[in-house]
């Protein structure tokens, strides 16, 4: 469309709604404003509109604002609580200093809305843009109680300091990324930014959520906030009532009652693999004959391992290395004396080990040597030996509750 067109028919230009859904109470917060351009027989999306670094941004903010005050009225006649999502980019803020949005808010909080139900989202790209002008005019407006959102987090990983510096109050994550990368890789990303959402308070929005698999990864991987086409369409009137088109209450007690499963399988594995060894541990005799006892050990472990070591309480490795080649297990007696302390959670796995005189299994992660992705179960041999056993990947891939 041709953006003169637009601007020269603001009276054809409407909100619609699209619902963000709570994880907690499986109920509508609020509603993300999108732009529609009514032709007289459909509407037709802004998307390309906004998008177009052609348009003047001064187009693009009196686009907005109309849009915006629509919405306000909207949400003041409806008489509708909740939070009111809002999309700007860089630019848009830039022109006037960005007091055009804050001149309108305020006029409305006059009336009635106050600006803390306004969630203002700013895509990560953005932050190409001059980030300090940027974040100083998002901290400007967080002083007014406005709520930041940065959109599309995760598409930069070099903007994860300027994330932490911004400290935005939701990171939205793009579902649909999910598809485009592999699951372990895309399981990293996920594994950080949860990291990152958590050391600055923030909370993850899940949105463009299409199937059931992808509401199911939002609420695994601890989101807070849903939105997409899945669970409820925009709208053009705000409903007193919204209807989704799932009952996400009977999706998450599915869900629950499929991670309890997984998680009572994987500890059937641990308890097995505990009983295992404390069958051996009357052969146990200390570290003078470490090698000798391991050979015990692959026999018991033939299916599940492809290596396994001992190491003492400070970290070193007093055993050789064993490693499964074809079918058999090679020693490799260089690997004496090597240190692991260093690994992360390593010493502290040890102490709890030797608190409780139980076995752990590691966190899924990706072998330096090998390549694969693995889990090490550990055994306290005593209050100052432990045994290590590499569970092979193609164990884990065969048994799903390794896998998570």
């Amino acid at each position: 469309m041709d953006p003169l067109d637009i601007v020269s028919n603001l009276h054809k230009v409407k909100p619609v709604y699209q619902p963000v859904i709570s994880a907690i109470r499986h109920n509508v917060i609020g509603y993300e404003v999108l732009g529609r351009y009514d032709d007289g027989e459909k509407l037709i999306s802004l998307g390309d509109f906004f998008l177009d670094t052609d348009v003047p941004e001064e187009f693009k903010v009196e686009v907005d604002q109309h849009i915006l005050e629509i919405a306000i009225n909207d949400f003041l006649e409806s008489q509708r609580t909740g939070l009111l999502f809002i999309n700007r980019n860089a630019k848009q803020l830039m022109v006037n200093d960005g007091e055009d949005l804050l001149n309108m808010l305020i006029l409305y909080e006059e009336k009635g809305f106050p600006m803390d139900r306004i969630v203002l989202e700013v895509t990560e790209h953005d932050f190409d843009e001059d980030f300090e002008a940027l974040n100083h005019l998002l901290l400007y407006y967080k002083t007014y109680g406005i709520q930041i959102a940065v959109d599309r987090v995760g598409a930069k990983s070099s903007n994860i300091d300027r994330i932490r510096q911004l400290e935005p109050h939701i990171l939205k994550i793009d579902t649909r990324t999910i598809r485009n990368h592999n699951s372990d890789g895309f399981q990293d990303i996920m594994y950080s930014l949860s990291m990152l959402a958590r050391r600055i308070g923030a909370a993850m929005l899940f949105e463009y959520i299409e199937d059931d698999f992808q509401l199911y990864f939002a609420w695994k991987y601890g989101g807070r906030y849903y939105q997409g086409y899945y669970l409820a369409k925009p709208e053009l009137t705000i409903q007193a009532e919204h209807k989704l088109t799932v009952n996400i209450g009977e999706k998450v007690s599915e869900y629950i009652q499929r991670e309890k499963s997984l998680i009572e399988q994987r500890l059937v594995h641990v308890l097995n693999w505990e009983e295992r060894i404390k069958a051996m541990l009357p052969q146990w005799s200390g570290n003078k004959k470490v090698d000798s006892f391991i050979e015990l050990v692959t026999a018991n472990f033939n299916k599940e391992s492809f290596r396994m070591y001992i190491c003492d309480s400070n970290g070193q490795q007093i055993s050789s290395n064993f490693r499964k080649q074809e079918e058999d297990w090679v020693v490799e007696p260089d690997k004496k004396g090597s240190n692991w302390a260093f690994r992360p959670y390593f010493l502290e796995n040890m102490i709890n080990m030797k608190t409780w005189n139980r076995g752990t299994l590691s966190d899924i992660y990706s072998d330096i040597d090998t390549r694969e992705m693995i889990r090490t179960f550990s055994f306290p041999l005593s209050d100052q030996y432990f045994l290590f056993i590499d569970i092979r990947y193609s164990y884990i891939y065969e048994n799903e509750s390794l896998l998570i």
